[in-house]
């Protein structure tokens, strides 16, 4: 099965161009090479919490910025109540501000590709990418895909501000944010930089 979808990734790569192209993972041995850039910068980044009161903020706890080869793919920004991040810390928004335009189905592609590279294969997997695939847009540049996990775990998308939905299943939102916040995702140096520290 992972063969077959292989060789469909790759046609689909041939077919939308270098856009797709952009999104072929550097592995943990690439990743310098890659050029992942870090930037822990914290001062002056607050953001309102959705559905709270006005008095509780999202503080900014570390950001990131992606490039694969010679390309800026997006900008990754982390945000708690508290301004610090552990291991498990809800709520916690996660916003990704796209420097390429990006079609939906790679997005849902790369995702899928994310979580097998980590080997993660839980069984509700086929049916939160459906739930993605209908939810998501096409992302163009400068375009702003914010995800909020509450204390339940329920996961939000927004899309430049507008409620896109929500996948309440806390399994989807830790899975997802482990892309990004595992210990085990494929890109350490772009998570040291978005949790604010380096654990070495």
């Amino acid at each position: 099965m992972y063969g077959t979808y292989r060789k469909l990734r790759f046609r689909r790569m041939l077919a939308t161009g270098a856009a797709s192209l952009l999104f072929a993972a550097p592995t943990l041995a690439e990743a310098d090479s890659a050029g992942i850039m870090a930037d822990t910068d914290r001062a002056g980044q607050i953001a309102p919490a959705p559905g709270s009161d006005e008095s509780q903020t999202m503080q900014l706890v570390g950001k990131a910025r992606l490039k694969v080869l010679l390309w800026s793919v997006y900008d990754s920004r982390l945000y708690t109540p508290t301004g610090r991040y552990d291991d498990g810390d809800r709520p916690l928004r996660l916003e990704i501000q796209y420097l390429r335009d990006i079609p939906a189905r790679d997005l849902v592609d790369r995702t899928l590709v994310e979580w097998q590279a980590m080997g993660r294969n839980h069984p509700r997997q086929q049916q939160w990418l459906a739930a993605l695939e209908a939810m998501w847009p096409d992302i163009a540049a400068t375009d702003v895909l914010t995800l909020d996990l509450n204390t339940e775990g329920a996961a939000m998308f927004r899309h430049n501000g507008r409620s896109l939905g929500t996948i309440e299943d806390p399994a989807f939102g830790q899975e997802f944010v482990d892309i990004w916040l595992s210990r085990d995702c494929t890109r350490p140096e772009l998570r040291l930089a978005l949790i604010g520290r380096d654990e070495g």
